[in-house]
């Protein structure tokens, strides 16, 4: 008797799983950075009472820190234009320069106002030489802006020494570092609410005190340029998110060549983003010209324009961010310039407390050797508090320069730059 064999079928294999999908990255909606804020304020505020550092968050270190940022601001503003439309522009320094010998040559002359337009006509035309330079010529955009930041200072130094050093100029104080004074721009306080909160800061309570000193500090002494940079800054995340031009101009910085093919002329949004972009220098390098110092003066920009890129990465190439990150880089630089050590010195403990709370996130998220490098500065930084009073005066001058490197380093993991940003582009290379 025979066993009957039957024949099985082979195993269908099994399908292959689908790569498990990137959790969505959570947006920073106004609810959160309310809540950014918020906390921000709160830790401010212990280490003020702790410290015992009220020029924390008084009125005047609020001023001036908005005073310092609007440059800074602008600067990244100016870069965030260029970049959108595809074009790296690391001669932002040198259209600011171009920006503050414009509004010194022009503004003694006549008037603050004619000033800063020339200002921003200087700046535009920088502009248009590093637009001309890398759209048109293909050249690379970093040696390109490199040549245009050397080429803006030896500019301005030969044409101070001819314009400010003789005549008329030379009487009223001019000479080859600086011009003669310039007319000062309008301020505005409002004087009844001013005085209330700088009282109410001057109690030192915790919390209320502090956001009444940031409140009287914003009010008070107010430059109407500042102003006019607020309403830059929301006038370009409109125009640049909100409007068919600026859907066109993103795209240029996203994919050009795609752009080209829904016809859009890329060349001509290319060199209008970085004229705005030179403008927008061009003002940042007059502000400082016409409302701190009243004066051009040589080697007045600082590396404003490369902080500017800065606080533009930090900012995700978007307004939002950007201001704060401007805002960032004034307070550090306001700290450094009003109040010397002992104050930078507090900041210390506020650093801790921040070191603390990434290493707790990063362990959270089991990334365990940054949690531990992130611990082992905490402790170090909080050794150095404890055993010190005040802070070296070579490193208080250099705090805006530290806080610009450790923010880059802490934002670094989240940024995303547009896709053909830096990257030459010729017409119909896409067929």
């Amino acid at each position: 008797m025979t066993a009957t064999t039957t024949d099985t079928p082979p195993p269908t294999p099994a399908a292959p799983k689908a790569p498990a999908a990137k959790p969505a990255r959570r947006k920073l909606t106004l609810a959160r950075i309310l809540l950014i804020v918020a906390g921000a304020l709160i830790l401010l505020s212990l280490v003020r009472i702790l410290t015992g550092a009220d020029q924390l968050t008084s009125a005047g270190q609020i001023s001036a820190s908005l005073g310092l940022a609007v440059p800074i601001g602008l600067a990244g503003l100016a870069g965030l234009w260029s970049e959108r439309a595809g074009v790296v522009n690391i001669g932002l320094e040198g259209m600011m320069i171009l920006g503050t010998f414009g509004a010194g040559w022009i503004g003694w002359q006549t008037n603050p106002w004619l000033g800063i337009a020339a200002g921003i006509a200087f700046g535009v035309l920088g502009g248009l030489l590093h637009a001309v330079v890398t759209v048109t010529f293909g050249v690379d955009h970093i040696v390109s802006g490199v040549a245009i930041n050397l080429l803006a200072l030896g500019v301005t130094q030969y044409l101070a020494k001819i314009f400010f050093n003789a005549g008329e100029a030379q009487t009223l104080g001019g000479n080859p570092k600086q011009s003669p004074p310039v007319d000062s721009v309008p301020d505005i306080t409002i004087p009844g609410l001013s005085d209330g909160l700088t009282s109410l800061a001057g109690h030192h309570w915790f919390l209320i005190s502090d956001i009444a000193g940031i409140l009287g500090g914003a009010i008070t002494n107010l430059s109407v340029l500042t102003i006019f940079a607020a309403v830059l800054f929301v006038g370009s995340w409109w125009v640049l998110w909100r409007t068919p031009f600026g859907l066109r101009l993103r795209s240029c910085g996203e994919n050009p060549v795609a752009a080209e093919s829904l016809g859009v002329n890329v060349y001509s949004y290319k060199y209008m983003a970085v004229a705005i972009s030179g403008g927008l220098a061009g003002l940042g390098g007059a502000f400082l010209a016409t409302v701190p110092s009243h004066i051009y003066l040589e080697g007045q920009t600082g590396g404003r324009g490369y902080i500017g890129l800065a606080a533009m990465i930090f900012g995700n190439w978007r307004p939002g961010g950007l201001a704060m990150g401007a805002g960032l880089f004034g307070f550090s630089d306001a700290l450094q310039l009003r109040n010397g050590g002992e104050t930078v010195h507090a900041l210390l403990l506020l650093l801790v407390v921040l070191l603390v709370l990434l290493a707790a996130w990063k362990a959270y998220r089991k990334a365990r050797l940054q949690a531990i490098l992130s611990g082992v500065a905490a402790l170090l930084i909080l050794v150095w508090y404890l055993v010190t009073d005040t802070v070296p005066s070579d490193f208080v001058g250099a705090t805006p320069y530290v806080v610009t490197l450790l923010v880059l380093s802490l934002s670094a993991q989240r940024l995303r730059m547009p896709k053909a940003d830096g990257m030459r582009y010729r017409r119909g290379q896409g067929k």
